[in-house]
């Protein structure tokens, strides 16, 4: 049995990891630490695991007392724990903050996408995992990289659900702004861009085109859904097939033959993927959960590859039809 740690364990991809690891064959959550939290019982925040789970938030972090830690902070926050506590020799860590995904020197973190480095994960000690609107994106376009098939610029829109924005209000996030609406947000400069392209050129090293992305704010709570299309000189047939191959061994991505919605992914760990041609343009879609493949359900992927569990153990969740 996996012990495990919750650090930071009050927000919605906390709430996310907890929901799966509490009914995981394999796993057993040892404390959830949360300074602010520190002694009320965990179904007080996460409200929905009443009468689920009976521990209390912890300020401890008894590192010894388990196999692997979820980091599970804001943006900058795992960098500095990573620096300011002593681990023990053998703790595996999943980070799901953005602090270690890009790799640079002294980052001795593997990027977490099973799709793309499920080999390196399995020998891991230390985990990326990826940014949500990244995981969708990159799992419509790494076929194609990998097929050395990226030949043009790449366009992309992608509309997230308001959970993505996490969980303290801010003015675009409440929900009588959110409701109804719709707004662009930081267009060709969000901060997911680095690690897909990061990925593209990990398995296209001469990709140099340019890559457009403008992120959208939907009015739901939660998924992603992602239009890609770039130049593609070859026809739908050999694109399917090409998808169809690289994912083959890959358990949560399924490559469609028709248009798929959110409410096919919404509260699981899959991936849906379909393809258009129209004219020389291949119109990739793919939609997916942003607070489970995109964030806790990708982070318990991972943990099962690390620890040589079967791959899908603990994410046999389904989807909510309506």
């Amino acid at each position: 049995m996996i012990k495990v740690g919750v650090i930071g364990g009050a927000g919605y991809t906390a709430g996310e990891l907890l929901r799966i690891l509490i009914n995981h064959p394999g796993a057993e959550v040892v404390f959830v630490q949360s300074s602010s939290n520190a002694g009320n019982p965990v179904s007080d925040v996460h409200v929905d695991l009443l009468g689920e789970i009976d521990l209390k938030f912890t300020a401890e972090m008894p590192f010894n007392t388990v196999d692997v830690i979820f980091l599970c902070m804001g943006h900058g926050k795992s960098k500095e724990f990573m620096q300011e506590n002593k681990l023990p020799e053998n703790l595996k860590v999943i980070d799901l903050s953005h602090d270690f995904r890009l790799k640079r020197e002294g980052n001795n973190f593997v990027y977490g996408l099973p799709e793309l480095n499920r080999e390196l994960i399995a020998g891991a000690q230390f985990i990326a995992n990826p940014g949500c609107f990244a995981t969708g994106i990159q799992l419509a376009l790494l076929p194609l990289a990998a097929a050395g098939l990226l030949i043009d610029e790449v366009h992309v829109q992608a509309i997230t659900g308001s959970t993505g924005a996490g969980q303290k209000p801010t003015e675009t996030s409440h929900f009588s702004w959110r409701n109804n609406n719709l707004s662009a947000y930081k267009v060709f400069e969000h901060q997911h861009e680095g690690e897909i392209i990061q990925s593209l050129k990990q398995l296209q090293p001469r990709f140099w085109y340019d890559f457009n992305f403008v992120p959208v704010r939907g009015n739901h709570t939660r998924g992603i859904f992602t239009t890609a299309y770039t130049k593609f000189e070859r026809t739908l047939p050999e694109a399917k097939e090409i998808y169809e191959d690289y994912y083959t061994d890959h358990p949560f991505v399924f490559v469609v033959g028709s248009n798929p919605s959110l409410k096919q992914v919404v509260n699981t760990n899959k991936v849906v993927v379909y393809l258009e041609k129209h004219r020389n343009k291949l119109v990739i879609i793919s939609v997916t959960d942003n607070l489970i493949k995109g964030a806790s359900g990708q982070a318990v992927q991972n943990m099962n590859l690390m620890f040589g569990l079967d791959e899908k153990a603990g994410l046999n969740l389904k989807p909510v039809a309506f």
